[in-house]
């Protein structure tokens, strides 16, 4: 596609970053509107809304501005998707006590390492056999599909026909705050989301989030590109390549739930449970800057495919989010959590196109990804503290 448009590193950087301005933008308009009209009727709009503007991504290369058509889609592509991470804790919140929370946000969570598993091979496969048109024409028919699938299928806990009384009051018993599944009769205040911000444990939880999310949109965002200008690969090699370190940070994402919810049995501890795996995890994501000193390619892939199942491994925010978000506004908790993650989103894939514009190398642009781990677990245990549900004033 960059060829085709005739786009360069700095305009593919800003393509990147486009989609997370409108995501960061929506996320807390997202989450009021999640508390709002309840989870169910936010993800299946987004999703409608978000696979039309997909399909449209086909049809930018008939306008002679097209690098301008494509970042406006991008930036409502963003906009379309900002309701599914606030739905998400709403979602687990919900359904989930406290012991199995870790295990359902890692699965969550870890829907983004599977779906780089199924859909970069085949995103590849379809850029060299019919062109990168077709790559936004079938995702975004996919995508409709899935809208359907969920209108159809998913269910809040009160309302789900196959749910029995005994199951519901287990759930509750254990934490799972089950009257969250509907709409609610207002939103939040804006008093309410004030008081998000004089907790110093939801900081620094936010702050890790940015930290985290650098490493993801690295791999969302560069990988492919680091493999194709930085290691040689053809782009079709590079389509399958890439799904080998998002194996494993499936395999890390999975399994810190596991751990996490075992400890927490354990040890009684929210907070160990929650911290020990993101700190081992975001430590292993920072191996990927040892590529920089490597040149056999294996050993590049099996250094990243430690890197992505590091982080996927330390991400357990959304599992935080539902352990820690006040009780009547967990979508808006949700909604600011990943907006100030995202944010990320932003920055990182634009600072790496002028790193590598600047030095014709991606090593600058690991080391700056890889030093993000570092900065999170900081975060975890100079400023987030103790791990608990946070209680609104009543004053405000």
């Amino acid at each position: 596609m960059s060829k085709d448009l005739a786009l360069d590193a700095v305009q593919m950087g800003w393509l990147f970053s486009s989609f997370a301005w409108a995501y960061v933008l929506s996320q807390v308009p997202a989450g009021w509107l999640v508390d709002k009209i309840g989870a169910k009727q936010a993800i299946g709009l987004g999703l409608v809304l978000w696979s039309l503007t997909t399909l449209l991504m086909s049809m930018v290369h008939w306008f002679a501005f097209a690098f301008i058509a494509l970042l406006v889609l991008r930036f409502l592509l963003g906009a379309m998707e900002s309701p599914v991470g606030p739905s998400s804790g709403r979602v687990i919140a919900a359904w989930f006590p406290s012991t199995e929370r870790g295990v359902a946000g890692a699965i969550f969570n870890s829907a983004q390492y599977l779906s780089l598993v199924v859909f970069t091979p085949l995103m590849g496969w379809l850029d060299h056999r019919f062109g990168w048109q077709h790559i936004f024409s079938v995702m975004g028919a996919l995508g409709l599909l899935l809208a359907w699938a969920w209108y159809r299928f998913y269910h809040a806990p009160a309302a789900h026909p196959r749910v029995t009384q005994a199951e519901i009051d287990y759930i509750e018993q254990g934490g799972a705050l089950v009257h969250l599944g509907g709409k609610s009769a207002k939103g939040p205040t804006l008093a309410q989301l004030g008081q998000l911000f004089r907790s110093r444990m939801l900081v620094g939880i936010f702050l890790a989030q940015y930290c985290i999310s650098a490493i993801t949109w690295f791999f969302v965002s560069w990988f492919p590109s680091y493999l194709v200008s930085g290691r040689g690969f053809t782009i079709l090699q590079a389509g399958f390549v890439a799904a080998v370190p998002a194996i494993f940070g499936f395999i890390g994402g999975v399994s810190t739930g596991f751990v996490s919810d075992a400890l927490l049995r354990r040890t009684g501890s929210l907070t160990m449970a929650r911290k020990l795996p993101i700190t081992i995890g975001l430590l292993l994501s920072a191996t990927m800057i040892a590529c920089n000193y490597v040149d056999t390619d294996w050993v590049v892939i099996a250094l990243m495919s430690l890197a992505f199942f590091g982080k996927g491994f330390g991400s357990l925010g959304w599992t935080v989010v539902a352990d820690t978000a006040p009780a009547t506004i967990v979508g808006s908790t949700g909604g600011v959590f990943n907006a100030v993650g995202n944010i990320a989103g932003i920055v990182t894939p634009i600072v790496i196109g002028y790193i590598v514009a600047d030095t014709h190398s991606f090593n600058g642009a690991l080391v700056y990804v890889g030093a993000h781990g570092l900065l999170a677990i900081l975060s975890y245990w100079l400023i987030v503290g103790k791990i608990e549900r946070v209680e609104l004033s009543e004053k405000d």
